[in-house]
């Protein structure tokens, strides 16, 4: 009994010591694997789209030594880990270069890079909703400047990517209690408002919506328990819309029109 411990005793030590050789070896190789990745942040013009950054992503991983691609559709950059051991960043903004649209150019995060975007607010009535959104913006930073167009029921905001983002400012309206959705000047472009149950203001709820016909962009707000959708009228209509989005199991109600009491 005593030789069978011993010799256990023996194993389990010797295995213990293969471990930890183990362990050393793969903790070296990491630091080897950290030491030969190199990243190259630059600014792609051309690049707008989800499907740009596709494309931009083929190109690269033709070459050899792309490690990874992290792209920012609002700033228009790409961050390039690559291997120095098999490419440069000269190679990389060559490859970028030869398809003459997504040329890159250097990028800093000092850069201003002015942005625009169009929020349809179907919840802003008057100049005195308007004044508090505009309040509320001017305390982000890298807000440029904003334009509203009280007529049409939207607003124009200019920013700084490099500062601040759509999705910032989104929610940052809709802390106020309006319900952003995107603007388009386009006359196929229309804007359906909604009252829904509180328990049905979601993500999910968002998400069934903008899977339903025609829907571009949708959003909720816990504040008036209400839903914004902007769609595209040469693929549904308002009557439609409202239909599919009760077949998906959401309780909406188009409510009366607004009286604004509120003093200018």
């Amino acid at each position: 009994m005593r030789g069978t411990r011993y010799e256990n005793s023996l194993i389990k030590r010797g295995m213990n010591r293969i471990l930890m050789v183990m362990a050393l070896w793969l903790v070296a190789q990491q630091g080897v694997m950290a030491q030969t990745i190199d990243t190259l942040t630059v600014r792609i013009k051309g690049m707008r789209c989800e499907e740009c950054a596709h494309k931009v992503k083929n190109v690269l991983k033709k070459g050899p030594g792309i490690q990874g691609i992290l792209f920012n559709i609002e700033r228009r950059t790409a961050a390039i880990a690559f291997d120095p051991t098999l490419t440069s960043a000269d190679t990389i903004q060559a490859h970028l270069a030869a398809t003459v649209r997504y040329k890159a150019s250097a990028y800093s995060p000092a850069d201003t890079i002015l942005r625009g975007m169009g929020l349809h607010i179907a919840d802003m009535h008057c100049q005195k909703c308007y004044n508090r959104i505009s309040q509320r913006l001017q305390t982000l930073e890298g807000i440029d400047s904003m334009a509203p167009h009280l007529e049409k029921g939207y607003i124009f905001v200019r920013y700084d990517a490099n500062k601040t983002c759509k999705a910032d400012i989104r929610r940052l309206i809709g802390d106020l209690g309006f319900t952003p959705v995107n603007y388009y000047s386009g006359p196929k472009v229309s804007y359906a408002y909604y009252i829904i149950p509180p328990e049905q203001v979601s993500q999910e709820t968002i998400d069934e919506v903008l899977m339903l016909d025609g829907v571009e962009d949708a959003n909720v707000n816990s504040k008036k328990n209400s839903l914004a959708v902007t769609f595209f009228t040469d693929e549904t209509n308002a009557d439609k819309l409202q239909t599919d989005i009760k077949a998906a199991g959401i309780v909406a109600v188009v409510p009366p029109a607004h009286e604004c009491k509120e003093e200018e």
